[in-house]
């Protein structure tokens, strides 16, 4: 399987290789502020699956992550774990999003209290068990 995607200026496109290793909905303030949203619904590749064109601005979130955006339109579109060798791509900035099958929430203390769940996914407080 193939996923496209790319910011919404179009100076920044990209595609993942392959099936996920996971889809999943964060909800920590990390990813809220990161994305501009009240969660951060991602998919998550390893690294040398993913192949990025044009010019990827890179900030570091936290001392394990790093996010991707364009500088042009500001569109966010990678999150990075460069030593676990995985990245999750934003599912809004794919071109066909309607393939976004999510598997769970995670971090949900940090929902929005108006946000309510009722997809039937799990849930987890913070991070999920190791898989």
């Amino acid at each position: 399987m193939k996923y496209q995607g790319g910011c919404l200026c179009g100076a920044v496109r990209y595609s993942a290789e392959g099936e996920p290793i996971n889809q999943r909905i964060c909800h920590c303030r990390l990813c809220q502020k990161a994305i501009g949203a009240a969660f951060n619904a991602r998919l998550l590749f390893r690294i040398d699956a993913v192949a990025v064109e044009g010019p990827l601005a890179m900030v570091s979130s936290s001392a394990e992550i790093r996010r991707g955006f364009c500088p042009h339109c500001g569109t966010t579109m990678l999150s990075q774990r460069d030593k676990a060798g995985i990245v999750g791509v934003t599912s809004g900035s794919l071109d066909d999003p309607t393939g976004f099958a999510p598997e769970m929430h995670i971090f949900v203390a940090s929902k929005q209290p108006w946000l309510v769940i009722d997809d039937g996914l799990p849930q987890f407080e913070g991070a999920p068990p190791p898989a």
